[in-house]
């Protein structure tokens, strides 16, 4: 039976850093090696620092796929969509290789990183890094609680990962979306609370969902939590984490799925809305600067594919 990669369904960590990477021209074999060495490397490190709780997650982008594995595609792996209906917009970027790195320490996520980078090596280019911290009591930088809507217990991993009867070849995998939103923070704060919590459809100290009739159609959960025709809900893992500093500050967002439409079809609801003029008011205070799609494979299919 093959492992999945224990840091997609892990518990929230204090610390987080994400690293995104192309890979150069020629170095599709050292690659494939390389990823292959990573999971004894995050052992070693969760075993010499065991306080701080270690996970991470080594992604493969859809743009790269073929090149590690002309072989076979995940089903649903695709390239992540530019979206814009007037002023609202997701972009689209090209990354080959994401890593996420995650704990208690900060200092351990650095050393790790560090690591990482210098097993990669010449290999890669990093494109861009990103520190995330979590923020008081697990909420976003706009002072809710972040994810309170992620699955629990071992429906998470029904969510996360790809079953047996999905894809066989690709089962414990998991396909895995990513954005950087940068927050208008001051203008969100000109905002009243009970402005703040309409936007949302959540109270904010306390983080209680507003009942269904309540919700106003522009509320963020209202777009984001979305039902198929059977009536069940279409769920994802979110593992984002706020990131900034004094001039900038965001949301990291990350989430998982055994299918992309999930994701795909919260992202449409939020920015092109219900059809009529209902879009995810959240998106006047923030804005994605950053999209890519990527799978996540099972720790076997990582060895597998450095074998061949």
């Amino acid at each position: 039976m093959a492992r999945e990669q224990f840091g997609i369904c892990a518990e929230p960590n204090l610390h987080s850093y994400y690293l995104m990477f192309n890979v150069l021209d020629n170095k599709n074999n050292f690659i494939r090696k390389a990823l292959a060495a990573l999971p004894a490397l995050f052992e070693d490190y969760a075993d010499q620092f065991s306080e701080s709780n270690l996970n991470a997650v080594i992604a493969i982008g859809a743009n790269y796929w073929h090149e590690y594995y002309p072989q076979a595609k995940p089903q649903g792996l695709k390239p992540f969509s530019h979206l814009q209906v007037e002023d609202r917009y997701a972009p689209a970027n090209n990354y080959d290789l994401f890593i996420e790195i995650r704990s208690d320490r900060a200092d351990v996520n650095h050393v790790v990183s560090i690591n990482v980078c210098e097993l990669l090596n010449d290999a890669v280019e990093l494109v861009e890094q990103v520190k995330g911290f979590r923020y008081l009591d697990g909420r976003d930088l706009t002072g809710f609680v972040d994810g309170s809507e992620n699955p629990k217990g071992m429906h998470k991993r029904e969510v996360a990962l790809v079953s047996d009867t999905e894809q066989a070849e690709f089962a414990k995998g998991s396909y895995l979306h990513i954005q950087r939103y940068k927050h208008n923070l001051p203008l969100w704060q000109t905002l009243k609370e009970k402005q703040q919590e309409d936007i949302i459809g959540r109270t904010k100290r306390d983080d209680i969902e507003y009942a269904s009739e309540d919700k106003p159609l522009t509320a963020h959960i209202k777009r984001t939590n979305l039902k198929d025709s059977d009536g069940k809900s279409l769920e994802i893992v979110r593992q984002s984490m706020p990131y900034g500093h004094m001039k900038i500050q965001g949301l990291f967002f990350v989430a998982y799925c055994h299918t992309p439409e999930n994701f795909e079809l919260q992202l449409k609801s939020m920015i092109a809305g219900d059809g009529h003029g209902n879009f995810d008011h959240l998106l006047k205070y923030t804005q994605a600067e950053t999209g890519a799609a990527f799978f996540a494979p099972s720790l076997d299919l990582i060895a597998a594919i450095a074998e061949d």
